[in-house]
């Protein structure tokens, strides 16, 4: 904590943007409306998983490949959707999210397969990653990036529930499709943001950008696949590495890189999601085995809890600026060690639902608090590219998370 204290920015500079100088008065709930539908589309098969691996024919297991496959496109794709932004501006970038969600919506929608299914779901997360990458880059202080923060956390609250209540009403299928109604709030933002492309762009490196995903894809891996993964991702980080020596510039800037309060505040972030992510599909199926309380009984009780901890990390995240950087990262670092631990040894199974309140609480203040720091700490130019890579972290702990909640819950 106090070693990540010393290296961000000072209190001061808290207030200001995080990304590029893009204008401001694009509305904070516009900027919410874009970026957080993904949330309650990311988490909507928490409570659905055996319906959906009974129309799709397959094991309930197999069937978290469609909740692992979508933060892996969520966590690949943002810092490829960073790079956009940074060459051809936030027009291009909103245009091709926002295409990328239809196209993946339709396919959702008919497709009997689960390859196609997986298709579907990856084309959604790369362009939700898109609008978060794009209202990130318009939320200009801590306080604005905690209404995101705190609407990723609500929203991601309310899609179990919502996406049990849908697929109740409907099917599986349309409770995947929730991540739509960000494509409410374009023409808002669009005509109220700075659409144009940079007027200098660095020649894309697209070796840089490949290396890039084969690391974080092979890292998603690792849950699932150990020793093959495990190897897979030491051998492209080994190869990104010497790249990113030989083209300090390049996709991954090395300056970044060396940049302490990034790189802790990323590993931080990561951590707390993936903590996050594994609770949220735990909880769900340990009450199922600890209680005998209905699906829609441990929906509501976890909607409520998550509700709770999302209004508290708004709290913490407009009070940041009073209470300090150490005071913040103390209260972080304690909740987050708290969760896990009072999951694995509470004797009484209703105490898990506080749980969820603690970790959902501890990664939405985290990614609010943690974003600005970490794209304070990089050099103006590479702000973007900071807003990129510190989401790939979170996102990676949106991958992790759901995959080690198969291995303990559901027997991998």
């Amino acid at each position: 904590m106090s070693l990540l204290s010393r290296h961000l920015p000072r209190p001061a500079a808290q207030a200001q943007a995080p990304a590029t100088a893009a204008p401001r008065h694009v509305p904070a709930i516009w900027l919410a409306l874009l970026a957080t539908p993904v949330a309650a589309s990311a988490n909507s098969p928490v409570l659905i998983l055996p319906d959906m691996a009974g129309s799709l024919g397959i094991r309930t297991a197999t069937a978290t490949w469609l909740v692992t496959v979508f933060a892996w496109a969520m966590a690949v794709g943002t810092p490829l959707m960073a790079g956009l932004l940074r060459r051809r501006g936030l027009g291009t970038t909103l245009r091709l999210s926002a295409a990328l969600i239809v196209a993946g919506t339709a396919v959702i929608a008919v497709t009997p397969w689960l390859p196609l299914a997986m298709a579907g779901r990856a084309a959604q997360a790369a362009g939700g990653a898109g609008l978060i990458t794009a209202a990130m880059s318009l939320a200009g202080s801590v306080r604005r990036m905690g209404v995101i923060t705190a609407g990723f956390g609500t929203l991601g609250a309310v899609g179990p529930l919502l996406g049990s209540a849908i697929a109740g009403a409907a099917s599986w299928r349309a409770s995947l499709a929730v991540g739509a109604v960000a494509l409410l709030a374009l023409p808002a933002v669009m005509r109220r943001a700075d659409l144009s492309a940079p007027r200098q762009s660095t020649p894309f490196d697209g070796r840089g950008a490949a290396l890039l995903v084969l690391t974080a894809t092979a890292l998603v891996l690792i849950p699932r696949h150990p020793l093959p993964a495990l190897a897979a991702s030491v051998l492209t980080a080994v190869l990104l590495a010497l790249h990113v020596r030989s083209h300090p510039t390049g996709f991954v800037p090395a300056a970044l890189l060396r940049t302490r309060a990034f790189v802790l505040s990323a590993l931080l972030a990561c951590t707390f999601a993936t903590s996050y992510f594994t609770l949220l599909f735990t909880v769900p199926q340990l009450l199922r085995d600890r209680t005998d309380w209905s699906t829609s009984t441990i929906g509501t009780g976890q909607l409520v809890a998550l509700l709770l901890g999302s209004a508290l990390s708004m709290v913490l995240a407009a009070s940041s600026a009073r209470l300090g950087r150490p005071r913040v990262l103390t209260i972080l670092l304690a909740v987050g060690a708290l969760a896990p631990l009072a999951a694995l040894l509470t004797p009484w199974a209703p105490l898990l639902l506080p749980v969820a309140t603690l970790a959902v609480f501890t990664t939405s203040a985290g990614q609010a608090t943690l974003a600005v720091y970490a794209t304070q700490a990089a050099p103006a130019g590479q702000r973007p590219t900071a807003i990129g890579l510190f989401n790939l972290c979170y996102q990676l702990g949106g991958a992790f998370g759901p995959a080690i909640a198969a291995l303990i819950t559901l027997g991998g």
